[in-house]
């Protein structure tokens, strides 16, 4: 579904991403890990448009890949930025509401709601609260949710179990699985090296802007290179 080659971005004279290339096949779940400051955003703020490509190749669905924010978002690729992000001055529903933005069709956006209120329940509860007034898990899910309501092919998930309590990170990879089940492809960008692995069909590593390793997620999660430098676990050479 996503293929991107030799991708290069730089800040001024800093390079952040630095060739590289890696592959999202069509109702997969494929997780890019690595620690701050690895490229991970920019690579995904250069799929979204929002920094500049210095060169390379970007497919989705076989196509170029737009330059172009809003134009991304009508091809079916659907960004969930870091940090969350929502509006917290309107309400669950208004938020959500502005996830579909792009679409004029009052029955296919009402759609949306009901389906994104089926897998959030919890949203549906709350949907005339403000969105300032929910708890950060709370809030975490209504930014997925958001990004749901523009129907996407592609979700690329930025750091989504950022500052929670384990408790409910264990539940919000547990809804990416359940959104993967229902057709949605998820790109998964985060620092949680472990739960990312473990419900990755395949995963890359990254460092200072390049892909240093790949393979399953299940291969990955026992390498001896990747368990010392991302997993905690001291251990003897393994994929570099």
């Amino acid at each position: 579904m996503l293929e991107v080659r030799d991708l290069y971005v730089s800040y001024g004279k800093v390079a952040a991403l630095n060739g590289v290339t890696l592959s999202v096949p069509e109702g997969s779940i494929v997780s890019l890990i690595g620690s701050n400051g690895a490229g991970k955003s920019t690579f995904l703020n250069a799929l979204s448009g929002l920094v500049r490509i210095k060169s390379g190749d970007i497919k989705f669905k076989g196509a170029p890949l737009s330059r172009l924010p809003h134009v991304i978002v009508g091809q079916g690729l659907v960004q969930v930025p870091e940090g969350r992000k929502i509006f917290s001055g309107l309400t669950v529903r208004e938020n959500l509401l502005a996830g579909a933005y792009l679409n004029r069709n009052r029955r296919e956006v009402q759609q949306a709601l009901e389906e994104v209120f089926a897998l959030f329940p919890i949203l549906k509860e709350r949907q005339k609260q403000y969105g300032g007034t929910l708890s950060g898990g709370e809030q975490q899910m209504l930014a997925i949710a958001r990004g749901l309501m523009a129907r996407p092919k592609l979700l690329a998930l930025d750091e989504p179990s950022l500052g929670l309590a384990p408790l409910i990170v264990r539940g919000i990879f547990e809804l990416i699985k359940k959104i993967r089940s229902r057709g949605v492809t998820i790109l998964l960008v985060e620092q949680n090296a472990n739960k990312a692995l473990e419900i990755a069909d395949y995963a890359y590593v990254l460092e200072n802007g390049r892909v240093i390793c790949q393979g399953s997620g299940q291969e990955l999660l026992h390498d001896e290179a990747v368990k010392r430098a991302y997993l905690g676990i001291r251990g003897q050479e393994g994929c570099r």
